[in-house]
């Protein structure tokens, strides 16, 4: 049979990063190329403590059906840590547990977009969101990352030149890819240029809890007085991914259709995975996870640059020094070519990222590759790194 796909998928192309990750399972093969919390991060014990409590106290409960917006004492529990934490939530906002991060930005994309509508997003930016908003047959147009954040020249250019924007999309703490984390000088700069250009911001921060070195930096959320912002938060990094429940926060009147939008997707967020999630948050000390997470991800971060700078860097790579989150972009230079090498990389056993999966338009010239740092062991991310820093030096010096 011949299948005639809907215009909104027939553009689109398997995600890279997953595409790779077929060959990172080779057991033979290290793997610095998926985004996974290290395995030592999850609290196995508390889920199934947890799990066996709300199964044998609460099993209609958890296996009943629930309401769309998400159970309601973990909603609760989230607005008051939002508003503690982070200053984020004011009575014209609203709160939903979602299926993971992934569906706040399909709830935004359907809820927005029109077909060929502009959405800005970061350029490198997350390959998840990007090709969800590409389903929506948006046009994506891509601002450059520098070392504090997106360009705010370039991006007040794209607005002035894209008046049908909709959405501005920021991943403003441990960028993924980059690892960049944007300045609060830049925040500030982005919602006055989004409001000026009556555009939303999607604010996406899985990794914001994930800070081991310098000083937090207040969410774009948290000065929202306008009802631009859409804040997109997580658990997948912080408890376990496969749960998959996330969290967004979002002004009432955008809510109101993203919730029926929801509906028509998935019905609620499963209600043993919110149920697990509100218990941790409020029985346990989630604090001192947090605090043990970062400790973790702080000697890995620590050993993954000291290698970089030890192997790689002397042999003409560069990359981003990192504050937080999980992972590191390396920048090959200009004339070597980057699909090449890492090509070369996964022959040798060892798997990265090739860059321009991250861009708006993955044809266009890129030089940089993506490794991550949690999920492999101290001993492969020693040997995946210097095998990298002497395939650089067999073909950059």
């Amino acid at each position: 049979m011949d299948y005639c796909f809907s215009n909104k998928v027939l553009a689109l192309k398997p995600n890279a990063i997953r595409e790779i990750l077929k060959s990172a399972s080779d057991p033979d093969v290290i793997s610095l190329s998926a985004g996974n919390p290290a395995p030592d991060a999850f609290p196995v014990e508390a889920i199934r403590e947890i799990s066996e409590r709300i199964l044998r106290e609460n099993p209609i409960g958890v296996l009943q059906y629930g309401v769309s917006e998400g159970y309601t004492p973990l909603r609760d529990t989230l607005k008051a840590y939002l508003k503690e934490k982070h200053n984020i939530g004011t009575d014209d906002d609203e709160l939903i547990v979602v299926s993971g991060a992934q569906q706040v930005m399909d709830l935004a994309g359907k809820s927005f977009l029109n077909e060929g509508d502009v959405l800005i997003c970061e350029a490198p930016s997350f390959i998840g969101s990007l090709n969800t908003f590409r389903s929506y047959n948006a046009k994506l147009v891509g601002v450059t990352v520098e070392s504090d954040g997106m360009d705010m020249e370039e991006l007040e250019k794209a607005l002035d030149e894209n008046p049908n924007a909709k959405m501005i999309y920021t991943i403003p703490n441990f960028q993924n890819p980059s690892g960049v984390t944007m300045s609060l000088e830049k925040r500030k700069k982005l919602y006055e240029l989004a409001f000026a250009h009556n555009c939303l911001i999607i604010e996406d921060n899985p990794y914001g809890d994930l800070r081991y070195f310098g000083e937090d930096v207040p969410s774009i959320k948290s000065f929202d007085t306008e009802g631009i912002v859409i804040y997109s938060g997580s658990f997948s990094k912080v408890i376990s991914p496969g749960i998959r429940v996330g969290f967004m926060c979002a002004p009432k009147a955008a809510m109101a259709k993203m919730i029926i939008c929801k509906q028509g997707q998935d019905v609620h967020t499963t209600m043993w995975s919110q149920m697990i999630c509100n218990e941790f948050l409020t029985k346990y000390d989630f604090e001192g996870h947090l605090a043990f997470l970062r400790d973790l991800y702080r000697e890995k971060a620590a050993l993954c640059m000291k290698l970089l700078d030890e192997y790689v860097v002397p042999n003409g790579i560069t990359y981003n020094k990192i504050e937080g989150g999980l992972f590191i972009w390396c920048d090959l230079p200009e004339d070597v070519d980057m699909l090449g090498f890492c090509k070369k990389l996964t022959e040798r056993k060892v798997c990265v990222v090739p860059g321009n999966a991250f861009l708006t338009d993955s044809d266009l010239p890129c030089r940089s590759f993506r490794i991550n740092f949690s999920t492999p062991t101290d001993e492969d991310l020693t040997e995946g790194i210097k095998e990298i820093g002497k395939l650089a030096k067999e073909t950059i010096l």
